[in-house]
């Protein structure tokens, strides 16, 4: 994945040594593996239902010990963030390495969409309006009780098949809306959320957490599947004020926090008297490492720094609390493209839909201008020129050796995300 090998580089370059691990699905390697930044690599088996994650742990604490390693950070996928969290306790009670990664129970709660919406009421931040429900009869009571709102069903577990689906509820009319929802696999076992739909745009954010203190911090824009990365402005009001939420999140939590901490946020603009009102709506958290980080390259001793801190008691004043510092933010961000991405959207699709007649010539001509744009003024997110093998194996033995297994094994998909290598199913 792309936020793991930007970390390594970025270690690399501040004169650490970097031991690599990964999974390789259907025994295709992972680019990453090729990078010049590692000193070695392993491969880890991945977790199943049938076996849970004790292999994939077992083998992780094995490496830990055999490179006699400091800092393990984790970089977990959507569908591995707990079990990461399970590996951040067994890594830590059974060696001396200290780990990036929030605890099993605080990794769970972020995770998922309904018990971090409850906990962010509890600490007393703002949300949007969500109902949990676990039936269908649940989802009309909602649906029924209200007027004028309009809804978005998201499951509450990792999903893909319905995780595009952002239908707005009710329908049109009474049946549709029926027919929508009974279509929706919802039960005590596959439970939903009803989120009110906030017509506003939407931002991520990524935050490393060392000991309950925000060390590093960048905002962006967003949406479902993100291929391009600008960061906002460090002293934009908006980054501010996304800032000022992850701290406040943090401080009111009460525990000590270590680890990633990403938020989702729509933003509610409304015109008052006073202007132009803007009002965060964290909707979903992400208690993981995030594509964004890749936004601080060329900041390797800085970033370096910020997540070796956990390792250094110095840091710690004569109140026993580590000073304040400032927080690391991105430099001159270059802004961030995936080729891979922009020759299928930009230049193949839009020309299929010339030849059909759906688009005109010159909507595919605005797509060949915004791909040459991005190929001579912005950044390939996983590219280096000092460091070209990942880059190639991403496109030359990963994704073809993806497509290959698809066919092989009958499993349809709908569409992928080449940042962080994940094909959604369905």
């Amino acid at each position: 994945m792309t936020k793991g090998l930007a970390l390594a580089r970025l270690f690399y370059e501040a004169g650490h040594d970097v031991i690599g691990a990964d999974f390789a699905p259907h025994g295709i390697p992972a680019c990453g593996r090729y990078s010049r930044s590692l000193k070695r690599f392993y491969t880890l088996p991945k977790p199943t239902e049938e076996e849970g994650p004790t292999y994939y742990i077992s083998a992780l604490l094995q490496a830990v010990k055999k490179e006699n390693v400091d800092l393990w950070v984790s970089c977990s996928g959507v569908a591995s963030a707990v079990e990461d969290g399970q590996a951040k306790e067994v890594i830590e009670r059974r060696s001396n390495c200290r780990a990036i990664q929030f605890d099993v129970a605080t990794t769970g709660m972020l995770h998922e969409k309904d018990t971090f919406i409850e906990e962010t009421q509890r600490l007393g931040l703002p949300v949007p309006e969500t109902h949990n429900v676990t039936t269908r009869d649940a989802v009309h009571k909602v649906l029924h009780g209200t007027k004028k709102k309009q809804y978005i069903m998201k499951s509450v577990g990792v999903d893909d098949v319905v995780r595009g689906d952002l239908t707005l509820l009710p329908r049109r009319t009474l049946s549709e809306t029926y027919n929508h929802v009974s279509r929706i696999p919802i039960s005590n076992s596959k439970p939903w959320v009803l989120q009110r739909f906030i017509m506003g745009k939407e931002y991520l954010t990524h935050a490393l957490i060392v000991e309950g203190r925000v060390k590093m911090f960048v905002a962006c824009p967003s949406k479902d599947v993100l291929l391009h990365y600008v960061a906002l402005p460090p002293e934009s009001a908006l980054n501010r004020a996304m800032l000022a939420f992850t701290k406040e999140f943090v401080a009111r939590y009460g525990r000590s926090m270590t680890g990633h901490l990403s938020f989702d946020f729509l933003i509610d603009e409304s015109v008052t008297e006073k202007g132009a009102e803007l009002k965060l709506n964290p909707i979903e958290c992400n208690p993981r490492c995030h594509t964004a980080v890749a936004l601080f390259a060329g900041q390797g001793q800085e970033v370096a720094d910020a997540y070796l801190s956990l390792l250094k008691s110095s840091m710690m004043n004569g109140n026993g609390h580590p000073p304040d510092e400032e927080i690391i933010v991105p430099r001159q961000p270059a802004k961030y493209y995936w080729i891979g991405h922009d020759v299928v959207m930009l230049l193949l699709f839009p020309i299929l839909n010339v030849l059909r007649g759906q688009i005109r010539l010159v909507d595919w001509m605005r797509g060949c201008s915004e791909f040459m744009a991005h190929l001579l003024f912005w950044k390939d997110g996983t590219f280096e020129i000092w460091d070209p093998l990942p880059w190639w194996c991403l496109y030359h033995i990963y994704w073809p050796g993806q497509f290959l297994a698809s066919i092989v094994y009958k499993r349809k998909w709908s569409r992928m995300n080449v940042s962080t290598t994940k094909m959604f199913v369905c």
